[in-house]
């Protein structure tokens, strides 16, 4: 991949008008746009289905977490929508991860078209935040074993902060996606970004794709502030 097609731009933006907007302005800068909760709720799947046959590759950031048969199927509703990157939460466990793949691999609609991935630790936790939901530190044990049962349990890959991406290389191979958000430039404020890190650290330290937002959707001029990130991950690589 080039490393405009490594750059996931999160469309998190309160209506459909604005996030059109956007997309007209970077769709040659970027590789990938992010629906997440935000948007989805306020645009609807129809947001998606139309982002997706313009031709754009969307990561559908749904992060499902549920009873097996509620996420399979929730999965399934996801491929028809034409996403090319779904994702669930790893703590859901080993069946429910079991299903999402299984849903993915019968409505995808050609070999590797959508691709599942599991997410580990959010990157707003930290190790005191982590133990209050009875996930002993260190965080990256954390990290580590749910990628682990992630792989196990047939997903392509993991959503994980740029800290742990090196880590979840060595254990899980060089084929497994990791998509890594949490990414802020040199200077930029971390807001609610426990784990963040720059774009040259995350691709040095092997991520695949790196998720970015608010530096790019908040910037005076989006399409500039992503091509400078896109430089910057090329001068990494």
């Amino acid at each position: 991949m080039t490393p405009r097609e490594r750059l996931i731009v999160a469309l998190d933006l309160p209506s459909a008008a604005l996030a059109w907007r956007l997309v007209e302005r970077l769709a040659s800068q970027v590789g990938m746009f992010k629906v997440g909760s935000r948007l989805f709720t306020a645009a609807g799947p129809d947001f998606v289905r139309a982002l997706a046959a313009r031709g754009e590759r969307v990561f559908l950031d749904l992060k499902y977490h549920d009873i097996p048969n509620t996420v399979a199927e929730s999965v399934s509703e996801a491929c028809n929508l034409g996403a090319r990157l779904i994702d669930v939460h790893a703590l859901g466990g080993r069946a429910m991860m079991e299903a999402a793949a299984a849903a993915l691999e019968k409505g995808s609609s050609g070999p590797r078209e959508t691709q599942l991935l599991a997410v580990t630790v959010l990157t707003s936790h930290d190790e005191a935040s982590l133990e209050e939901l009875g996930l002993h530190p260190p965080l990256q044990d954390s990290v580590r074993r749910l990628a682990l049962l992630a792989r196990g349990a047939g997903a392509h890959g993991v959503v994980a902060s740029p800290h742990e991406v090196g880590l979840i290389r060595e254990a899980c191979g060089s084929d497994f996606l990791i998509v890594t958000p949490g990414i802020r430039p040199v200077g930029q404020d971390v807001a609610d970004q426990a784990r963040a890190a720059t774009p040259t650290s995350a691709m040095r330290a092997g991520a695949d794709y790196l998720v970015v937002g608010r530096p790019i959707t908040g910037a005076s001029d989006p399409a500039a502030a992503a091509a400078a990130i896109v430089q910057e991950m090329a001068a990494a690589l």
